[in-house]
């Protein structure tokens, strides 16, 4: 009666552990089935979102392009804005050119021994910005933090603000309106060279009460002025009783600026080097570089440039060549 019993219970683990392992198995298939759907919804929802992410990274490449096409520098910021309020400087309505087309040479200067600068005496040079006139002028300038001298010319319909913008600064200058030989579009209080003595004091003491703390002024166009000895001579004198000093900005290699201060017995001052001639980038920092070795050459320089965008940027890109030399306002330069 044993021995069936035993062959029951055998048979029974067989079924039991055959059953198990069946669910088991069956269990197994689902979890790999399960997996490789999972694993398969994972993949897909990753591609996805590698697709959007890579579309979003070409929609901000686009715009960042688009930005860098119209808004390449703070710079070029500034002057976009300052383009809308005038128009672009031509800056050969400054002076007369020679045959071959370029503006008049500084004054003839003897040639310094080359000293030993060191890092407490180097070579100073100063740069004049010319034709400021607007809130944005002041503001392209001032956004390269530099110190650049500002020449205001006096306030007129077109520009009615200059002078309360040049008193908010620490140093300016007066960029005084004077005959041209050849110029169409001269500002409205413009000092020819046929005017009394009398017209000069006149319009300098109008300039004066305009701009009371300005002591020095350069000259706006005025090739037809500077050229005529008698014309030069009052306008030094009307200038001296103001206690204002003139800066011969050398429009015309006529210019008798030079021969009047020797016979008064003043020094001239005169600018040495015109920056922006041509309205190109790279030629502008050639010019700064000139202005450089000028410095390095003399003791000291004086360069004119304008609030134009080229310049500006052509003296941002220079900040490391200008390192080399003490850039200062004109009345550190004296």
């Amino acid at each position: 009666m044993s021995k069936p019993k035993k062959r029951k219970s055998a048979t029974s683990w067989r079924v039991t552990i055959l059953a198990a392992s069946l669910v088991l198995l069956l269990l197994g298939v689902i979890a790999i089935a399960a997996y490789k759907k999972g694993y398969s919804d994972a993949q897909r929802l990753a591609l996805s979102k590698q697709k959007h992410a890579q579309e979003k990274e070409k929609e901000l490449l686009e715009i960042v392009k688009a930005q860098k096409e119209v808004k390449p520098d703070l710079v070029g910021r500034l002057q976009d804005v300052l383009n809308k309020e005038k128009p672009e400087i031509d800056t050969r309505h400054e002076f007369d050119t020679n045959t071959l087309g370029r503006p008049p040479r500084g004054p003839v200067r003897e040639v310094r021994k080359i000293p030993v600068y060191s890092k407490f005496d180097k070579p100073k040079l100063t740069i004049i910005i010319d034709d400021v006139s607007c809130a944005n002028d002041v503001k392209s300038i001032k956004s390269l933090n530099m110190s650049l001298t500002m020449s205001f010319l006096p306030p007129s319909l077109a520009h009615p603000d200059s002078a309360k913008l040049a008193e908010l600064e620490n140093f300016y200058m007066v960029h005084l309106p004077l005959e041209a030989m050849h110029y169409s579009a001269e500002e409205k209080f413009t000092l020819r060279a046929s005017d009394t003595k009398e017209m000069i004091s006149r319009r300098v003491r109008e300039v004066k009460s305009l701009f009371p703390r300005v002591s020095y002024i350069n000259n706006h166009t005025g090739s037809r002025f500077t050229s005529d000895e008698r014309a030069v001579r009052d306008l030094v004198a009307a200038l001296s009783e103001e206690g204002i000093g003139f800066l011969d900005s050398r429009t015309t290699a006529k210019t008798k600026v030079p021969k009047v201060m020797k016979s008064l017995g003043r020094p001239y001052l005169a600018r040495d080097i015109f920056l922006d001639h041509e309205s190109n980038v790279p030629y502008i920092e050639e010019q700064i570089k000139k202005a450089i070795k000028k410095a390095k050459e003399h003791g000291s320089a004086i360069a004119i440039g304008h609030p134009r965008k080229e310049t500006l940027q052509a003296l941002r890109n220079s900040r490391k060549a200008l390192e080399s030399v003490d850039l200062v306002y004109l009345n550190k330069l004296i």
